[in-house]
């Protein structure tokens, strides 16, 4: 078994479930009292985020980076970057380390692919959503991507940052996901990549008419493919 290293704190809500689904999923397979071995290294997201939102992905990447190289020298055969927002900077990132970065929009895509679906809703932050990093990732698979107009841009941006970034979850804000993503199936979405590792713990499945690709959950399950090979 390969030793996985998670750059988590981004926020520690979701590196909650990045820990819990690596640990199960390994144990699913192994069976017995198997688990999965892992370095955590958790950043100050508080930092983080002042940082995103000065555009400082300068400083970002010095920080993430730092935090990389530590983890791989503490034992990490590979990286995951517990955000979806962070793979803006993941190729800088690589470029620091010896061991692979698991790109959460490349298994992302493979899920996508495993449906059939060639058109997809992405949510996340606005950086997710307007930058072309995940989207080159998903183009490159033959998957189209929409995304939002201004205004719902904006609100999921705000909600990620200012309620499910600090562990609430308010009905409103979910209904308000249920309309943006009703809108964007209406637009010919096939389903809807929770592009935030916040969002699947305020949209389940049960919330969307579309399938839903948990970022988390798949990013986690890479990682464990990883370490199982």
């Amino acid at each position: 078994m390969k030793t996985i290293g998670l750059i988590g704190g981004l926020t520690w809500f979701s590196s909650i479930d990045y820990y819990r689904y690596m640990n199960q999923l390994v144990n699913e397979r192994l069976g017995g009292d198997e688990a999965a071995k892992i370095i955590l290294n958790s950043v100050n997201y508080g930092e983080i985020k002042k940082l995103t939102q000065s555009d400082r992905w300068d400083k970002i990447t010095e920080v993430i980076g730092q935090a990389a190289i530590q983890t791989e020298l503490a034992g990490a055969d590979c990286i995951l970057l517990g955000a979806n927002t962070m793979h803006h900077i993941a190729e800088a990132v690589q470029s620091q380390i010896k061991v692979p970065l698991i790109h959460i929009a490349d298994a992302t895509a493979n899920a996508i692919l495993q449906q059939g679906i060639t058109a997809v809703a992405l949510l996340g932050t606005k950086y997710t959503m307007q930058f072309d990093f995940y989207k080159k990732r998903l183009a490159a698979q033959g998957i189209q991507t929409l995304i939002p107009g201004e205004r719902d841009i904006e609100y999921v941006n705000q909600s990620i940052y200012n309620e499910l970034g600090k562990g609430q979850f308010l009905d409103e804000t979910r209904r308000q996901y249920q309309r943006i993503i009703g809108e964007l199936q209406q637009a010919g979405a096939g389903g809807v990549i929770l592009g935030c590792t916040e969002i699947p713990l305020l949209i389940k499945q049960e919330d969307s008419p579309v399938p839903v690709f948990d970022t988390t959950l798949i990013h986690a399950t890479a990682a464990v493919d990883f370490s199982l090979a």
